[in-house]
This record gives structure tokens, sequence and C-alpha cells, in this order.
């Protein structure tokens, strides 16, 4: 149970609003589950009247929401956000203990401040881990991974497993591993989703950039390196060697053969695929398809196919 409590002063300050209604909040909640200890959020003028007349104790809106003065009203600049910020301030991570009784932990890992790690997570020998991150569950960390600070990694992630790369013999037809004995470097304030995997570099490293969000259900191969505040959502795979660059976005289920390089920016609509060794650009601009291609080209493309039922 969340013991944790924000007083709307508090409120206000964490989220840049000089409004402070005067009460004590302990959960965000939705309009429908709300009560005088909960926190809303409305977007739009029929949600805040929703929100209104409802038993909240605090409600995010926007600044220029014609929504009257009641006293429980905090205009922000981004409700919605306001309110993701107010639900990490609350959250009771922080009264879960340090370290789980059956979480295994080798003597030479080394954990930063108020890390916590989950019950049945295992960590590796020499593996590095920053200030303020939580390991949860099952999740397992492979030798010498470093975490930066104020990570998440859910459940069932495997970080720093071997990559997929195989040297096949020519006269037997037989497969041997090529060494995987590289780095896996996670920097500050990444989210791991459940059961995603990202293999160590084979010879270099992998890296994950700062800011980056991975959902459940990801491959990140050998030797990629994805950059900073990049989105991946769930059941993408990205083979070896390929670079993601900073903030780029990409939609469920999209597949990226080995070697390719996604521009910064670059937006990959859901099930888009990538060919080995493509270079995909345009900051902003989406893309849709396999081979992938700017989104006005794919509906082009599509309409042309249907015309010729």
């Amino acid at each position: 149970m969340n013991t944790k409590t924000l007083t709307g002063r508090e409120l206000g300050i964490l989220t840049g609003t000089t409004d402070a209604p005067e009460v004590e909040l302990r959960r965000v909640s939705s309009i429908d589950d709300s009560g005088p200890d909960a926190i809303v959020f409305a977007e739009d003028d029929a949600t805040v009247q929703r929100a209104l007349a409802s038993d909240a104790g605090a409600i995010f809106t926007r600044a220029n929401a014609a929504a009257g003065e009641d006293p429980r009203l905090l205009r922000v600049r981004d409700p919605r956000y306001a309110f993701a910020l107010a639900g990490k301030a609350l959250s009771s991570a922080a009264e879960a203990p340090l370290i789980h009784a059956s979480a295994t932990l080798d003597p030479t890992a080394k954990l930063g401040a108020r890390t916590r790690i989950g019950a049945g997570v295992i960590i590796e020998a020499d593996a590095v881990i920053g200030d303020d991150v939580v390991i949860a569950s099952g999740a397992k960390v492979l030798h010498g991974v470093q975490i930066g600070d104020r990570c998440l990694i859910q459940s069932g992630a495997v970080l720093g497993s071997l990559g997929f790369g195989y040297v096949r013999n020519n006269e037997t037809g037989e497969y041997l591993l090529f060494p995987q004995q590289g780095a896996l470097i996670i920097e500050d304030d990444v989210e791991i989703g459940a059961n995603t995997t990202i293999d160590r570099g084979a010879l270099g490293e992998t890296r994950i950039g700062r800011g980056t969000k991975i959902d459940n259900l990801v491959h990140i191969g050998h030797n990629c390196r994805i950059g900073k505040k990049v989105i991946i959502a769930a059941q993408v795979g990205i083979s070896g060697s390929c670079v993601v660059e900073d903030g780029a976005i990409l939609a469920g289920q999209v597949g990226i053969s080995d070697h390719c390089h996604i521009g910064p920016g670059v937006i990959l609509g859901g099930q888009a695929g990538v060919y080995r060794g493509a270079t995909v650009t345009g900051p902003g601009q989406p893309f849709a398809g396999t081979p992938a291609e700017p989104l006005k080209d794919y509906l082009k493309s599509l309409a042309r196919i249907r015309r010729l039922k």
C-alpha cells in the first residue's frame, strides 16, 4: 500500500505552478476512481467539467482552460506530464526493501546508493549499477554490465547476453560462435521493459543512450548503439551493429536487419522493416512498410496495389 503523501503546495512546487490547494494527496487516479486524496488530470474542456464534478483533491489542467476558479485546479503547461511527475513522486517503490532476500549478487558487483533489487534478481561478477536504480523481480544483469543512475529494469529483462554471431566452416558447414566478450553500457535514466534482452558487444560495446525508453519483449543485438531519448515499442527486433540516433521512435514490431543506420528523429511505423545495411534519414518524418519508405510514398504504393484488384 502506498504510504507517501504530497501536500498541494508540494505538488505545485514539483510541477511549476503557483496554484496550491490545501489538501493532502496520496495517489494519482482516473477521474471515475478519484477521491479527496487523489490527483487527476484533464486536458480538454469536457474532461475538466467531469473532473470538477468529481471528488478529486487536485486537478491538473491546461493554463488556458476555461474552468473557473475552483481551488482544486492546478494550471500547468502539460497536464499529462505533470500528472506523471506526481505519480512518480507518490510511487511506493521507495518503501520496498533495498535488496530482496532471494536476489543473488556476486560479491564483485557494485551497487549505487538507494538502488533496489527485486525478488529473484541475478547480478553477476563485475556488474556496476548506479544510484536510484530499480531492478524488478527476475531480471538478470550479466557479468560486467554497466547501468547508470535512475534506471528502471523491469521483470525478466536479460542484460548482457551473448550476441547471435557465428562463423561458418565452409568445409564442414558447422557454425562456431564468434567471441562475444564486449561490454553493455546503459546510460542514465534508461527504462527497459519486461522480458527485453540486450546483447553485449562482440569485441566492442553495445550502448543504450541516456533517457531512452524500451518497451517489453524487445531484442537489441550485439554492438548496437542506441542514441539518447529514443523510444522503442514492444516486439521490436534490432540486429547486430545497428545505429539508432537520438530521438528516433520505433513503433511496435519494427524489424531492423544488421548494420543499418536510423537517423535522428526518424519515426518507423508499426511493422516497418529495414533491410541489411540500409540508412533511413529524415528528422520527424514517418516511415512505413518493408522496405521502409516515407509514409506518403508507402500509402501511394498501397493505393496502386489495391487498384490492381
